[in-house]
């Protein structure tokens, strides 16, 4: 077994710096079947969520904390208010980590925080003390450190592990740094703050220059032990280092940097597509590892000389991240417990009323295309998950459409009130169901993006769509599946539009609170 100092801790904030991707809205099951998933792929600390953000954001925390044995973490600013809601988050977590932080930047002191250096070291104190109080596990940060002065970063760092934090993260909150400056950044200060190699470094990376994943691993070069990432690189702005890119990284180099993780590797495909479906954030087709072409070859001369010895053009196995064929699983005669097996050996925990309406998916997509791939089996599964937290159901759609006239669509949909039917024309039998749900809902909103997917290959393959649009100026996203992209296209936008309202009459309802 590897020994710490051969081993780089995976941080994994997909479910906190990842879902603060604009148009990313998980409910609790969703962020659960995620966080078992990220557990079953060996993830060592799960950040769960920013528990001061709303009650909801604290539930979910909790729930992740039932839901699994790794660490999980819940961020929190360095005022009482922010370690309060974190230490409630952290109540059933098995291992809890508290982690705070601070902006430590000139620029970020002046113009956001309003805080003096004195103030900022004042307040790092309190807030790891306090933490401390709590449990034994815990990370401090410096926001914004790689524009931040190195004298008094090493101030602040050695107050927080005189304080009794047991992780410290130097983060590229904005992208900012390159490698060799990181380098430098991070030596300087292991030379002034010598206690530090009594704690774990951490290094946490924004990929606004293209730069994440190679800063992360010059901090891994420097003597960082743990990288905060994110499933596929998602986050705000540009996103964060991907998880994948830095675990394969590591594994494929071992002789180079002779250190590794403890990711099941096999496990990496099947995280990438969970995160990108409840999500709705597609994977972009060139993006390493985890890309549709990661592993295609199309020029002949490559194709030639996989087929001779793959490591001709292959650095990596593709089955060493678990990309294997979508074989096929269950076909339209099989019962209810073959789906639920199915379920269980594809990672999910689909029980009750869930099971009911995904088995009620899989005879209806069953009923369309014969044989079930496991691709299926997965967008069913999140499908199904999603579905049980909507407001509004679709029950049925009409459609019409003839060569030179509009089309015209008739929606049913039904929510704790009862059912409502509205008919519209468009153009085209998307924009008209489009139109139709908009008039039934009643929520002012503009389509800022719409995006059609395949699951699988084939004249059957089910549709995947992501709709976003845009109300009192943010965004909110829906995604659905099905073998008729029109009624996916209507669920999607159902769901988006639904969040919209809800978001929109809790804001209104706030503000009658206030007066």
């Amino acid at each position: 077994m590897a020994s710490e100092a051969d081993t780089v801790r995976i941080f994994d904030t997909t479910l906190r710096d990842g879902e603060q991707s604009p148009g990313i809205a998980l409910n609790a099951q969703e962020k659960i079947e995620i966080a078992r998933q990220l557990d079953r792929l060996g993830v060592d600390i799960i950040e769960a969520g920013f528990a001061i953000s709303s009650p909801g954001e604290r539930d979910g925390i909790r729930a992740v904390s039932r839901a699994v044995d790794c660490v999980v973490a819940s961020l929190a600013r360095t005022n009482e208010e922010d370690i309060d809601a974190a230490i409630e988050s952290l109540s059933d977590a098995k291992s809890p980590r508290i982690h705070t932080f601070i902006a430590t930047s000139d620029i970020h002191m002046e113009h956001k925080l309003r805080m003096t250096r004195a103030d900022v070291i004042a307040a790092t104190d309190f807030a790891v003390s306090k933490a401390k109080g709590f449990c034994s596990d815990v990370e401090f940060s410096c926001e914004d450190a790689t524009r931040t002065d190195i004298e008094f970063m090493a101030q602040v760092v050695r107050t927080a592990i005189a304080a009794g934090a047991t992780t410290i993260n130097i983060p590229d909150t904005v992208g900012y740094t390159v490698p060799e400056e990181y380098v430098e950044i991070l030596t300087a200060l292991r030379e002034r703050v010598p206690e530090i190699d009594g704690v774990t470094l951490s290094v946490h990376c924004h990929n606004d220059l293209g730069l994440a994943v190679a800063n992360s691993m010059a901090g891994v070069a420097a003597g960082a032990r743990q990288v905060e990432c994110t499933i596929n690189g998602i986050g705000e702005r540009a996103g964060n280092a991907s998880l994948e890119e830095i675990v394969m990284l590591l594994r494929t180099r071992k002789p180079r940097f002779g250190i590794d993780t403890q990711i099941v590797t096999n496990e990496i495909m099947r995280t990438s597509r969970l995160v990108s479906r409840l999500s709705g954030y597609p994977v972009q087709p060139n993006k390493a590892i985890v890309g549709k072409n990661a592993f295609a070859h199309e020029a002949g001369i490559h194709q030639h000389g996989v087929l001779a010895h793959r490591r001709t053009y292959e650095i990596m196995d593709a089955e060493s991240v678990g990309l294997a064929g979508s074989d096929i699983v269950l076909g339209k005669h099989s019962g209810r417990h073959a789906l639920r097996q199915a379920f269980a050996d594809l990672g999910f925990t689909i029980e009750g009323e869930d099971l009911r309406r995904a088995f009620d998916r899989f005879k209806e997509l069953a009923d369309r295309k014969g044989k079930i791939t496991s691709l299926d089996l997965e967008a069913i599964a999140s499908d199904s998950l999603r579905e049980r937290e909507d407001p509004y159901q679709l029950v049925s759609l009409a459609i019409a459409t003839r060569t030179g006239a509009p089309a015209q669509a008739e929606v049913t949909v039904r929510n704790g009130f009862g059912e409502r039917t509205e008919s519209a024309e468009g153009d085209g039998p998307v924009d008209a169901a489009f139109t139709a749900i908009t008039r039934l809902l009643e929520v002012p909103v503009a389509l800022a993006e719409y995006t059609i997917g395949a699951v699988t290959g084939g004249a059957d393959a089910l549709g995947e769509v992501r709709v976003v649009v845009e109300a009192d100026g943010r965004t909110f996203a829906g995604q659905a599946v099905s073998t008729d992209i029109t009624e996916a296209s209507a669920e999607a936008y159902l769901r988006a539009c639904a969040h919209a309202k809800l978001a929109i009459e809790a804001d209104q309802d706030k503000e009658l609170i206030e007066v």
